[in-house]
Parts: C-alpha cells; sequence; structure tokens
C-alpha cells in the first residue's frame, strides 16, 4: 500500500513537471500572437488554471458544509504562494518585479486580506468579543452576503486587467512560434497533466501522512495546502527558468487574488463559513507575510536570491508554528 502511493507520488510529479512545461509554453506563445504582456497572462489565465485544484477542494468542502477546511486551505495555499513559490523561484532566477504590480497587483491582494480578516475577527471584536480566544473557538462567520461582495470585487478586478491588457499591447513581443490551435492545446494539455498530477499527489501525500500519524487539521494546513498550491509552484519555477519572470509574479499574486476572492467567496456564497480563533490567528499572519513579501519585492523592485532563501526559511518557520499549535 505505502510503495503504491509513492509510485503515485512520483507519477503525480511527472505529470506536474511535464504538465507546466506545456502550459507555460502554450500561454507565452498567445502572449506573443496577441501582444499581451506575459504579466497580464500570469495574473489571468495561468493564475486562473493553476488555481484549480484550490478551486474544486473548497468547493468541494462547501458542498459538504465543511467550510472551515475550504478557508484553511486557502490561507495556507496563499501563505505557500508568497513565500514558497516566489522563495523557490526566485533562488532559480531572481525576479524583477513590474512596476503595475507594486502599485496594483500586491496592494489589492493585500486589500483583500484585510477585508477577510474585518468579516471574521473585526466581526467578533464589535460583537464584544475578546481579541484572542482559544484557537477552536468560533469567533465569527463569513455569511453569504459577504461571499457576493467578495465576488464582485473578483468580478471588477478581473474587468479592469481585461480593459488594461487591451490598451496596453506589447509591441516588443517575438513572433509566435506556434499557431493558435496548437498554443491553445497545449494549454488544455498542459492544465489537464497539471491538475491530475496535482491531485496524485495530494491523495498519497494525505495516505503517507495519515500512516506517519499526522492530525487531520496539521494535513489541511500542509500537506493539503502545499499540495493544492504545487500547480502554482511548477508552474512558476518551469516559468522562471524559461526566464518568463513576469508570468512567475503574475502567477504567484493573481493565484492569491483568486483564492483569497473568488473561491473563497463562491464557497460562502454555497454555504456560510464557520470561522474559529485558528483560523483568525492563520488570517493575521497571512496579512504580516503579505507586508513582508511587498516589502521584499519594492526594495529595487526585485526579488533576489538572499530574500528568496529568506521567504523558504520563514515559510519552514510557519509550518513548524503550525506543528507546534
Amino acid at each position: 500500500m505505502i510503495i503504491l502511493q509513492i509510485l503515485l507520488l512520483a507519477a503525480g510529479f511527472v505529470a506536474l513537471v511535464k504538465g507546466a512545461d506545456w502550459f507555460v509554453s502554450g500561454s507565452s506563445d498567445i502572449a506573443r500572437r496577441f501582444r499581451v504582456p506575459t504579466l497580464m497572462i500570469g495574473l489571468t489565465i495561468v493564475a486562473l488554471g493553476t488555481s484549480a485544484p484550490e478551486l474544486a477542494v473548497s468547493v468541494s468542502a462547501a458542498l459538504q458544509g465543511a467550510n472551515e477546511i475550504a478557508l484553511s486551505n486557502i490561507v495556507g495555499s496563499n501563505i505557500f504562494n508568497l513565500l514558497g513559490v516566489l522563495g523557490i523561484c526566485a533562488i532559480i532566477h531572481p525576479l524583477p518585479v513590474d512596476r503595475a504590480v507594486l502599485r496594483r497587483d500586491f496592494p489589492f491582494t493585500v486589500a483583500a486580506t484585510v477585508l477577510v480578516l474585518g468579516f471574521t475577527w473585526g466581526a467578533a471584536l464589535l460583537k464584544g468579543q475578546p481579541a484572542l480566544a482559544p484557537m477552536e473557538q468560533t469567533v465569527g462567520t463569513i455569511a453569504r452576503w459577504q461571499g457576493l461582495v467578495l465576488l464582485l470585487l473578483f468580478a471588477g478586478y478581473m474587468g479592469y486587467l481585461i480593459r488594461t491588457a487591451r490598451k496596453h499591447k506589447d509591441d516588443n513581443a517575438e513572433p509566435a512560434k506556434k499557431t493558435v490551435a496548437q498554443a491553445v492545446g497545449l494549454i488544455v494539455l498542459g492544465l489537464a497533466l497539471v491538475i491530475g498530477g496535482g491531485q496524485a499527489v495530494v491523495h498519497s501525500a494525505r495516505e503517507l501522512a495519515r500512516a506517519a500519524g499526522m492530525t487531520e487539521t496539521l494535513i489541511g494546513l500542509t500537506v493539503v495546502a502545499v499540495g493544492t498550491s504545487l500547480p502554482e509552484l511548477v508552474t512558476s519555477a518551469v516559468a522562471a527558468k524559461k526566464g518568463e519572470t513576469d508570468m512567475t509574479i503574475g502567477n504567484a499574486v493573481g493565484s492569491n487574488t483568486f483564492n483569497i476572492l473568488m473561491i473563497l467567496g463562491l464557497s460562502a456564497l454555497i454555504h456560510p463559513i464557520t470561522v474559529n480563533m485558528a483560523s483568525v490567528v492563520d488570517l493575521a499572519l497571512l496579512l504580516g507575510i503579505s507586508a513582508v513579501a511587498f516589502a521584499f519585492s519594492f526594495t529595487s523592485r526585485r526579488v533576489g536570491r538572499a530574500e528568496g532563501v529568506a521567504m523558504v526559511l520563514l515559510y519552514v518557520a510557519d509550518v513548524v508554528f503550525a506543528i507546534l499549535r
């Protein structure tokens, strides 16, 4: 049984790597053909595609009424995107950060996190609840109307990105090497392999973690969160290796925006989300980590290798905190 899970884990990683390679190649060619900046492709097509596992896990949890899993999965994935994905990719290749990301996309993602924290912890404080409570105690909910607000914000943000892409064509783009049909075919096949490989890795890693005696909560915060973020990691790493650093940044930041607004909003719309103190602490940590990642990006408008190492070490510290907690 354990040998079978190890083989499934290996097969999942192979599918992830190959699928990411095809996905990045197809997306890059679409960007060149339509003269769309690769940053925009990363913020939209790539971000939406690589967030599919988080969408599947969170919506499934919402349909079953187990929305605490939905929230912990989203928060854990966003932390991993900022520290793990950007950190590892910066170690592979220093990441220059586009001015638009610093002025528009990063602050918008941070503001969305503040809004969700306000929906939960802020609402609890207004009701007279203590600022700190036992980790397992329920401190609030994300209601359906709040989920709708998050979805409307996401729709407005995506509409703005599309209008911006139409106005700012990349006249210096290299000629496309594939036809539109070939590029779309690579995107579809690559995405299918990425999602399938990610699911295989999550399933096998979860079974191996259970065999090692890990609790369900710890599995959710670590194995599931990292597993559903593997598409972002592998796709961004492949893009960084190919020098498509704008796509790397766009994928990580865009995926976080998609997770916190689209996925969380849809999950809350399906079933109100019960929030415990542990989730509030994780949201506050995500906000602090976002500030650190933004500061690293703001200095000289790039994330260097030394900063990448620091981000990976911060992620390891966050995992240790989750285990000790």
